[in-house]
């Protein structure tokens, strides 16, 4: 990695005018050195380590954009460290929230991003030309068993993908080895991909997707929040014909845009990324969504497009409104929704699955 590289970050951060210049730098130097730069007595850290000021822009209502150049350098081939460097300490200040950044193209090339991403889902898949249709099963609590019989009712509905509810883990009433030879063996011999959820250390991860791929299984889902970027970014480089899913729990939007995380969760090798979409359980807007999905699958640094995931909430009959939102390259999950159906799951499935198939983009 060029040792001049460096990336620019966009933090939007409330302040009255008259103190954000020195708010500004004093952002940049806790983004990179956080110590008094007086202190400091190599000359080399002071011109290529230190956080630099590149622009200040006034968005009105006591809000700034302020850029700032970090330098590549502090961040090696970490995704952890990438995380550090762009909000691990603006992160504990509630007048800054990061809005986004520009990453030069060593780092693309350093991290990677998707193996597979959306053209190599499509193929994988033999889906083209449409949606991608996913459900969760849920909720925690169900044995392995009752959990392969709902994914086998997905599967005679024709959905494509059916994950694990990102609250399953290795819990006793539903042990990991258990639950995942059960719903392997449920979706197999049918045009449904199962997919496990990840948890627990990293040794513990490899374990789980050597397990899965015992099965048959070659698609898991971790949240790269809960179980580290570094931790993440790892299992995309070691299981290099694995899809990952990332899920977004943890993401919340305290101090980083939720856009940005379809930026950063594809950068790190996610080939799918969930979010919440509008109109849902959460409160994203139209816009943020909108962005998110933009994030996602728009160019950046020649890395493959992650396919973007809208969920959380979404009613059978706002499908159509959905895909014409986010357009054909989008994987529409459905839960809550199809699982009120109960004993005419399948029927639900099926009749979203019908949907899917039949809109016509516009």
């Amino acid at each position: 990695m060029s040792a001049a590289a460096r990336l620019h970050a966009f933090y939007h951060v409330r302040s009255e005018p008259a103190a954000i210049e020195a708010r500004a730098r004093a952002l940049a130097v806790e983004q990179s050195v956080e110590m008094p730069l007086a202190a400091i007595e190599e000359p080399s850290v002071l011109s290529d380590i230190v956080g630099r000021l590149d622009g200040i822009a006034d968005l009105g209502a006591g809000m700034f954009e302020v850029r700032i150049a970090i330098a590549a350098s502090t961040i090696g081939v970490d995704a952890a460290q990438l995380f550090n460097m762009l909000f691990g300490n603006s992160s504990l200040q509630d007048d800054v929230v990061l809005h986004d950044v520009e990453l030069p193209e060593d780092i693309g090339r350093a991290f990677g991003g998707p193996r597979h991403g959306i053209a190599g889902i499509r193929e994988r898949a033999g889906i083209h030309g449409r949606a991608l249709t996913c459900s969760a099963l849920k909720p925690q609590g169900l044995a392995p068993a009752r959990l392969a019989d709902l994914a086998a009712r997905f599967a005679s509905g024709g959905l494509d993908f059916v994950k694990d509810d990102h609250g399953l883990a290795d819990q006793f009433f539903s042990r990991f080895a258990d639950r995942v030879p059960l719903c392997a063996a449920a979706v197999r011999g049918t045009a449904t991909r199962y997919i496990p959820s990840l948890s627990g250390d990293l040794e513990t991860m490899r374990r789980q997707i050597a397990l899965a791929c015992n099965e048959g299984v070659d698609t898991v889902m971790a949240a790269p929040m809960l179980v580290g970027p570094s931790n993440f970014a790892a299992l995309v480089r070691a299981f290099p014909d694995i899809v990952f899913f990332a899920h977004p729990a943890l993401g919340g939007a305290a101090r980083i845009a939720p856009p940005l995380l379809g930026k950063l969760f594809r950068l790190m090798g996610a080939d799918v990324v969930i979010f919440p979409t509008y109109g849902g359980r959460f409160g994203y807007t139209p816009d943020t969504c909108r962005a998110l999905a933009a994030m996602a699958r728009g160019d950046l640094l020649g890395l493959h497009p992650s396919l973007p995931a809208p969920a959380g909430g979404i009613a059978l009959d706002r499908v159509p409104e959905i895909l014409d939102f986010y357009g054909v390259d989008t994987m529409l999950l459905i839960g809550g929704s199809l699982l009120l159906a109960r004993e005419r799951l399948s029927d639900e499935a099926a009749a979203f699955t019908r949907t899917v198939a039949a809109h016509v983009y516009r």
